[in-house]
């Protein structure tokens, strides 16, 4: 961000995880003031903490149930009031999810709830940006999805559907938001290296399965939290105004499109 431009207003719901406070921290480090908000108050404060221990951002911290409408336009409209306008959301909360059993062995609410559940919470965070943007003519809205949502890969469960999901909502989100000036990108990373933690989400063990992934990518190598976070912060920060109702590919090659 060029030194004379305003800060950046920018919401993150699901800011005490490792995308979202990744995405938060690099927000923080191109001036942007930032409002993160998350289920948990306490992992939210522990990114808050990480920014305002690095420079001299400014953060607010709220306990939002991004699942709660209400809620989340109570919180929306209080981050208005505060700083003047919205220019950046990213709804980055987790999602319930069973992995590792074939879809005949799954109970169908096993299978149903990670595409109920995150395409429920997407709709709700960015119904409630755009609201507020729209008026101004401007602002940004980045969804989240993952590799499955366009490959053919076993062990997922429900996992695929979500993702698909939330990409067809995006798309229609640009449809509608964007001759109003508000555009809608999804990000798409591969398993971030940093995420994988110590449980697999296949029935193998560890470094197997970091292997299997790693295999999948045409690089030889996952994405970084890193590299998603500086994706994000590129998409809000000018030179992608002609991406509205896309999904950026951060899969290393594992998904081609």
């Amino acid at each position: 961000m060029a030194a004379d431009a305003p800060a950046q207003k920018v919401i993150i719901h699901g800011a005490g995880g490792a995308i979202g406070g990744a995405v938060a921290e690099e927000f923080a480090r191109h001036g942007a003031e930032l409002f993160l908000a998350g289920l948990h108050r306490n992992s939210v404060n522990a990114t808050a903490e990480r920014i305002r221990a690095a420079g001299t951002a400014r953060v607010h911290v709220s306990e939002v149930d991004a699942s709660d409408p209400l809620a989340v336009d109570a919180h929306t409209s209080a981050v208005v009031d505060e700083a003047g306008r919205i220019d950046v959301l990213l709804n980055a909360v987790s999602l319930p999810l069973v992995q590792g059993t074939p879809l005949l062995d799954m109970s169908v609410e096993d299978v149903t709830a990670p595409a109920a559940a995150w395409l429920r919470t997407q709709f709700i965070t960015a119904r409630a940006a755009a609201a507020q943007m729209v008026p101004r003519g401007s602002g940004v809205i980045l969804t989240l999805s993952a590799s499955p949502a366009r490959v053919a890969i076993a062990g997922v469960g429900g996992f695929a559907a979500a993702c698909s999901a939330v990409e067809a909502l995006t798309r229609t989100f640009a449809a509608e938001l964007g001759p109003a000036g508000v555009r809608v990108v999804c990000l798409r990373p591969q398993r971030i290296l940093e995420t994988i933690g110590s449980t697999p989400d296949l029935p193998m063990p560890l470094e197997e399965f970091t292997r299997f992934l790693e295999a999948l990518t045409t690089t030889g190598k996952l994405p970084t939290l890193s590299e998603v976070a500086k994706a994000a912060v590129f998409l809000a920060h000018g030179g992608a105004d002609s991406l509205n109702g896309s999904v950026l590919n951060l899969t290393a090659g594992m998904s081609a499109d």
